[in-house]
Order: structure tokens, then sequence, then C-alpha cells
């Protein structure tokens, strides 16, 4: 869900998970960021406005564990690989990822590293281990693999899911080839009852030549999360590939997840707390504010999706769906070729409406509209983006934005999207998504 153009030293700053998907979110504390990343949905607004200074909206849930399709939350820097949306001050759509929220630290680490690396050496295959600072405390450990083919960047990491709700199979399932390529990904559930996700994909999604990072995930019955990550290089970002696959197959990664091992160190797992802002209120299902108004409920995908479906020109054939939360998408077809549709839909975006939209027309009853048309974000050849915008005074904003391909890091399928400008502008102002404000 771009490449920020006008924001290098910022993107900088947060990595490149899923480079022009998204900006990465950088927390020196690996902990309190997984934490975050597994609180599934429930953004805060700390988190809304952190995306919109840099003109975007939200990355869906296809980062998974905090990042788990995107790069390695285990390694060093222990970055999550959250998505924002959208260029200097335009508002394209994007995916939705839960980031950390950082006003609160977690737990100390109870785990010692070398416990892990033991673990981690004696379940993949024979080979030179090279892992600094075993005797420190921790609940990943990261290090280099060489078994004569090529230096390898490895990390496993153990946490706590939380309830089915909050860290379930969500975790563990394969995403949408539309927003993330890959080069496989299975999804099962374990004859124990555990779930377990395997993908064979890449560092950066839309450079498929580049750095490739294999990931599995297994979600216990009683959960518990065990984090693998492999590269074909001797670090995440910033060096040389140095063999053409990582060292570990599918099969060798999934051998290495569900080993027993790992099994006598769940007990001695922190505790996490779920954050929560000084000073905010809650309601049920709803996110709080840092001044202590409760926000609306999240939006149901499902809702979401339907709302779109029902506003799209007749002719239009939809050959795949999605979403969650608050984002939805739809590809179309109407004979010339498929087209990207997705929206987001936002409350709480009143202290930023001067930012997202500058030079945006006032309608007579107060909102905002803006509609801008700009090169595609992720990489496709001759990709377009078309985009509308809407903000009410209260703060609810629809964005919704059209390209001319299905999938924003294919090539062009289409010499223009298949909803015109004015076609989007009038979904956004449709009343019928005041339903989610």
């Amino acid at each position: 869900m771009p490449l920020n153009e006008g924001h290098d030293g910022f993107a900088e700053e947060l990595g490149q998970a899923l480079r022009r998907t998204g900006d990465g979110f950088v927390t020196e504390d690996g902990r309190e960021l997984v934490a975050g990343g597994l609180a599934r949905g429930r953004r805060r607004v700390v988190r809304r406005r952190a995306a919109a200074v840099t003109g975007g909206v939200l990355a869906f849930a296809v980062v998974g564990v905090g990042g788990i399709y995107g790069g390695d939350l285990l390694g060093a820097g222990a970055r999550t690989q959250g998505a924002v949306g959208a260029k200097d001050s335009s508002a394209t759509t994007a995916s939705r990822t839960a980031l950390p929220t950082p006003e609160r630290p977690g737990p100390a680490p109870t785990l010692r590293v070398g416990d892990l690396a033991a673990v981690l050496k004696a379940n993949t295959p024979t080979g030179t281990w090279t892992i600094a600072d075993e005797d420190s405390k921790g609940e990943h450990v990261s290090g280099v693999y060489q078994d004569g083919k090529g230096e390898s960047a490895v990390s496993v990491g153990l946490y706590r899911a939380g309830g089915t709700d909050e860290g379930g199979a969500g975790q563990v399932e394969c995403p949408d080839e539309t927003f993330v390529p890959h080069d496989g990904c299975t999804s099962e559930k374990l004859p124990n009852g555990d779930r377990l996700m395997v993908i064979q994909g890449y560092e950066y999604p839309d450079r498929r030549e580049e750095t490739k990072n294999w990931r599995a995930v297994l979600l216990t019955r009683d959960g518990f999360l065990v984090d693998a990550s492999e590269y074909n290089a001797p670090t995440e970002k910033g060096s040389a590939v140095t063999r053409a696959n990582p060292p570990f197959s599918p099969a060798q990664l999934k051998t290495l997840v569900t080993a027993e091992g790992w099994r006598p160190l769940f007990k001695q797992l922190a505790v996490t707390t779920k954050p929560t802002t000084p000073g905010g209120n809650t309601t049920p299902g709803g996110d709080t504010t840092p001044g202590g108004d409760a926000m609306p409920p999240e939006p149901d995908g499902q809702a979401v999706r339907g709302t779109l479906r029902a506003l799209l020109p007749k002719g239009l054939r939809v050959t795949s769906q999605g979403g969650d939360g608050e984002f939805a998408y739809v590809v179309v077809d109407d004979g010339k070729g498929k087209s990207l549709v997705q929206v987001n839909v936002q409350n709480g975006m009143d202290d930023v409406a001067d930012q997202l939209f500058a030079g945006a027309t006032k309608l007579p009853d107060g909102r905002l509209v803006k509609v801008t048309k700009e090169a595609g974000e992720k990489g496709g050849a001759g990709v377009v983006m078309w985009t509308a915008d809407m903000i009410l005074p209260s703060g609810f904003r629809v964005v919704v934005s059209a390209f001319n391909t299905g999938a924003q890091h294919q090539a062009a399928t289409r010499a223009e999207p298949a909803l015109t400008t004015d076609k989007l502008k009038a979904i956004v102002l449709d009343d019928r998504w005041l339903k989610f404000s």
C-alpha cells in the first residue's frame, strides 16, 4: 500500500520493508513492536497521524505479524514492515496494518539468547554460525549462517500471540498476491492443532531480482508464535546477494519452527500487557484519542467492500476482491483490461486535514474534496493512479483510488483506470459512507 519521493530522509529512517509498498516503522524495543504488531485491526490515532503526516493512509494486514511478508522483524533493528499509502499530500488508498503504540515500554526479556541459538543450530543443517551476544537476554536470535554456498542472515523469535482474535489464524494466512507478490506460500493446520505458514517472498516484493526473504511462522494452539526468517544475503538490507536462494528449503523451515525444543522456552516468555494511552478513554471495539475522546469502532471490512461494490458503475465485472477493516479493494474488468480499485475510510483525521487537503475544493456543506492523477507507486511499468479524497469537518475521510492494472506491482493492462475521476469523486461523496463515521 509507495515510494514517497518527497520524503527520502523520512523513509530512510523508517526503513523500507515493502519498498514501494510502504515505509517501515523502526523502534528500539522489538518486544513492544511485536506486541503492537499482533494487535490486529485496532488502530490508534497516533498511527493515523503518523501516516497522514507523509500524506498517506494505513496499510492492510497482509503484513501479518508486524511484518511477516515484508522483512525481518526479528533481526537487527527489529523493524516492522508497515505500509504508508501515498506520496506528498496526495491521498492514495493503501493496505492496512497494526503498527506499535510507542507510549509504553514492554516487559524485560526473560530468555537467554544462547538457549534460542542452541535450538536454532540443532534444527538446521550442518553449517557455521556467527551469532553475537549469546549471553544476553531477548526473545529472538539472529545470526549469519554459512554452509559453503554463501552467507545467509537467519533469525528466529518467540512471542505470545494473545487470544484467537488478536493473534490468531490471520497471522499464518498467505498474503493476497494483489499486494504482496511471492514465489510460493502454503498455510496449513497441523495434526496437533497448530497453524503453519511458509512463504517464499522478497525483501522488496516489487524487485524480485534482489534479496529473497523466506519465512515460516507457527502459531501454536495455545497461543505462541515461532517466527523464522532467512535471506540469500548476509544481512536483511544493505548487502549484496551471496547465493541464489536462502539456505533452508520450505520443508526445513517447517522442521525448524515446529521443533520441540522451542516449547520449554514458551513458559519463560514475558507476559505482555495491552498498551494503553494515558488519560484516554475507550469504548468497546473503539480506539482512544490522546485527549480522551472515544473513536468509532473499526468498520467491518465486508461492509466497506460491499459499499464500494454498490457504488461501482454498471458493466464492470469483479474478478477478485478483499480487504480488512477500513480497507477494501476490488479488481474489475470492463473488457478492456483489469483495473484495481481500492478504498479506505478513516475517522479522526481533522487534525491533519490542512496537510492532506491543501488546494482541495471546499463544498457548501464544509466537505473538502481533492482529485489527483499521478504515476503508480509500486514499480509496475506504465501504471497510473487516479484518486479522489474527501474529508468531513468531523474528520471522517474517504479516499478511493483506481489503477490501470490489476496489481500495482505489475505492468499496466490498459491505458487508463476503469473509473474516471468524475466517477471516483462521486463515489467518495456518496452518503452511504457516512454509516462508517
